[in-house]
């Protein structure tokens, strides 16, 4: 298989922050943010300049690091073009093959119309990839490409490529943005910008998961998150709300246009508002006006998607309307002592929750939506709700990528001094949390004040914008905790959140007021002098191993595959329909263009059937029986690897052909205990035994194709089993 070989602040604050974008005019700000009467000095158009040149240098400089990571792990520049190719890997191929696609039609119309009415991606089967799938990045750079004056000096793959890492510079600058607006100091975003890219195995996977849709979106939530931070602020005026919101409404179309995972996350988003608005911790206004983002986002991505039922069916959608309708008919919830309060809490909480669950179940029957089905199977297995056998459920829970967090994610963020300060920020504000809520809870008094004046009456209290970002990295801390995949959404915020603990007014007030010396220099020196000591720790540390890592040089070395498509191109007719496994046949629709039968974009019940049958190549079953499923499917050749057949990567009942055999409720392979419902199939494993060419295999497949890791098997059509497979052909072009 594939290897790589060694080639020769606060208000009030000193420093002004980003704020001024969006925060008006504030009388009692220090000086050096504004003069008397309102008018910007020359050293804060000095200080701001500075903080947003250190963070669009932030921003260029991870650009700049993970391109030259891909290169240097790849020799991309000066390997074949099906090599690279062949490095996009599992779904990225598939994605980057609609981008190539877009390029190669004779017109703009033509190739909109062929991903439009696509018959190439399934076999048998016209979709609709704009609706099913979330491809309108590459669609966009398609268009983007043919139209700008850049064919003479820039290759396709690399004005592709090189869009994607400039993502991880918007990435890096959003962060920037939310870290310095929520301590009012760009020390801070300096800080989570060196933090982010120093963790860079934990915080992003870009370089060699190019075209993965976490990579188009995660940089549009980051942004999202900043204009949520600037939209929560106090002393926003009118127009700034509506500039900040309408920011904040393309951040988060951006984010679900890219993203089939977007409903999810929007979900985790919308609990947390729900958790700030029961707590009295942000006002009914920002509450809806965030509630109608979200919606108006995912209608727009409705539209765009030619009405993707997912969508409609999506339980973000689901709770926002139920939070808003019983909102509205829930008079006096935030009046009476803290016992009514929390008894009126707990019965809005179970009204919103029971009407969520009572919409989305209503809206999948009318819809007859049952595409997502699947991840709510793997949660239910994950937490021992669901069937154990289930294929579908069983190839995620098999995957260390949706496991438990790995407990060395802790030390690699520990190596960085990034975990320390996030867990004492986290940890003091989760109990300046508590205290607030209770004093909210208790004060009926307040009802009907905002926050922002409640917050200056009290001694003890939280802004919307830190109460806000608390809650989303719990949230999200949590999800990550669950599912190490999520952790991508956690990891950058993280350092955000970090670097306003070590930059923030908070922390070190109530360090100083503990030893009885919180004086405006001292305060204003702390903040200054520890983060500039992180980084000179951080520079010392960490510099030389970066140059070290940048100086590696490696080769891209996969020459089965390489041989394999090769061949694939050159002896095979261009209709030719594949079968195989889902990562394979993305590369083979990438490098050949060939037609599939099945491919890694799970989000479609008839595919994830399909696909199960197909895998029947790798059970134990009789050569007639797969024979029948791929003839059905279209199949003209089917791909087999060894390193699916003879699988070593999982353990015992987590190699595909385990979970094939517990599905048909066969004995698995190997030394080790069974279920006493399995029974021993009748047949033995169909990817061994073909190879041993015996009449009722050769009958039926031929060999044409052979290497270390690929055999490639033609099927036979004869005229009497031709006519007898029309019956079930025909019957699955009714289902479509």
């Amino acid at each position: 298989m594939t290897a790589l070989r060694q080639r020769k602040g606060s208000k009030g604050s000193k420093e002004p922050g980003p704020e001024v974008l969006c925060q008006r005019f504030n009388p009692s700000a220090d000086p050096l943010e504004r003069s008397s009467d309102g008018v910007w000095t020359w050293r804060t158009v000095l200080w701001v300049a500075i903080g947003w040149t250190v963070g669009i240098s932030l921003g260029m400089l991870s650009c700049i690091y993970v391109a030259t990571l891909h290169e240097n792990d790849l020799w991309f520049s000066n390997i074949k073009e099906v090599e690279r190719e062949i490095s996009f890997r599992t779904e990225c191929g598939l994605y980057y093959s609609y981008y190539k696609q877009m390029l190669r039609a004779p017109s703009i119309q033509q190739g909109l119309s062929e991903l439009i009415n696509d018959n190439a991606t399934e076999s048998k089967r016209t979709i609709n990839l704009l609706r099913r799938m979330n491809i309108y990045q590459e669609v966009f750079l398609g268009v983007l490409y043919r139209i700008l004056p850049i064919q003479a000096y820039l290759e396709p793959v690399y004005f592709y490529i090189y869009t994607v890492f400039s993502l991880q510079a918007v990435y890096v600058i959003a962060l920037f943005i939310t870290s310095w607006l929520l301590s009012g100091s760009w020390l801070a975003g300096a800080l989570t910008g060196v933090w982010y890219i120093l963790n860079r195995v934990d915080t992003t996977r870009v370089e060699f998961t190019i075209s993965l849709r976490e990579n188009w979106s995660l940089p549009f939530f980051a942004l999202q998150i900043a204009a949520i931070t600037c939209y929560l602020r106090p002393h926003l005026k009118p127009i700034q709300q509506k500039v900040v919101l309408w920011l904040m409404f393309l951040a988060t179309l951006c984010f679900c246009l890219t993203w089939q995972f977007n409903q999810f996350i929007l979900l985790v988003q919308a609990l947390i508002i729900f958790t700030l608005d029961c707590l009295d911790l942000i006002s009914t206004e920002q509450v809806t006006c965030l509630y109608l983002v979200q919606v108006s986002s995912l209608l727009s991505v409705w539209l765009l998607q030619f009405c993707n039922s997912m969508i409609l069916g999506s339980l973000a959608l689901s709770f926002i309307v139920a939070a808003l309708f019983v909102k509205h008919f829930q008079r006096g919830l935030k009046t009476g002592g803290l016992a009514a309060r929390l008894g009126k809490l707990l019965l809005h909480t179970v009204l919103v929750l029971a009407l969520t669950f009572t919409i989305n179940y209503l809206a999948k029957q009318a819809l007859q939506l049952r595409s997502d089905e699947h991840i709510f199977k793997f949660i239910k297995s994950k937490f021992g709700l669901g069937p154990t056998r289930d294929f579908d459920a069983s190839l995620y829970l098999c995957e260390e990528a949706f496991g438990l967090l790995p407990l060395d994610t802790f030390d690699r963020l520990a190596g960085t001094l990034l975990a320390y300060p996030y867990l004492v920020t986290l940890i003091v504000l989760l109990v300046l949390l508590a205290l607030v809520i209770l004093a909210n809870l208790c004060d009926s008094s307040a009802v009907g004040r905002p926050p922002k004046g409640r917050c200056e009456a009290r001694p003890i209290c939280m802004r919307a914008d830190v109460a806000y970002n608390l809650l989303h990295t719990v949230f999200f801390g949590l999800l990550a905790l669950g599912t190490m995949r999520m952790k991508y959404l956690w990891t950058g915020h993280m350092c955000a959140f970090a670097a306003y603990g070590v930059c923030g007014k908070e922390l070190w007030s109530l360090c100083l007021n503990m030893i009885h010396c919180n004086t405006k220099t001292k305060l204003r020196l702390i903040r200054y002098t520890v983060p500039l000591v992180i980084l000179c720790f951080l520079y010392y540390k960490f510099w030389p191993k970066l140059m070290t890592e940048v100086s590696e040089l490696r080769e891209f070395y996969d020459p089965d595959t390489v041989e394999l498509m090769t061949w694939i191109s050159s002896k095979t007719p261009k209709k030719a329909v594949f079968a195989g496994s889902m990562q394979l046949l993305a590369g083979i629709k990438l490098c050949t263009g060939r037609v599939l039968t099945n491919h890694p974009h799970y989000e479609d019940r008839a595919l994830r059937e399909r696909t199960k049958q197909v895998y029947q190549i790798y059970a134990q079953q009789s050569p007639e029986e797969v024979h029948g499923i791929l003839h059905a499917a279209g199949a003209d050749f089917v791909v087999m690897e060894d390193s699916i057949c003879y699988e070593r990567r999982h353990g015992r009942g987590c190699r595909l052909r385990d979970l094939l055999d517990l599905a048909n409720g066969h004995i698995m392979d190997g030394p080790g205990d069974n279920d006493p419902d399995l029974v021993h199939a009748s047949h033995p494993r169909f990817c061994e035994s073909i190879k041993t060419d015996g009449p009722a295999y050769t009958a039926l497949f031929t060999r044409v194709f052979q290497n270390k890791t690929f055999h490639v098997y033609k099927l036979k059509r004869g005229k009497k089993r031709a006519q007898a497979d029309r019956e079930p052909v025909a019957m699955e072009d009714k289902t479509q």
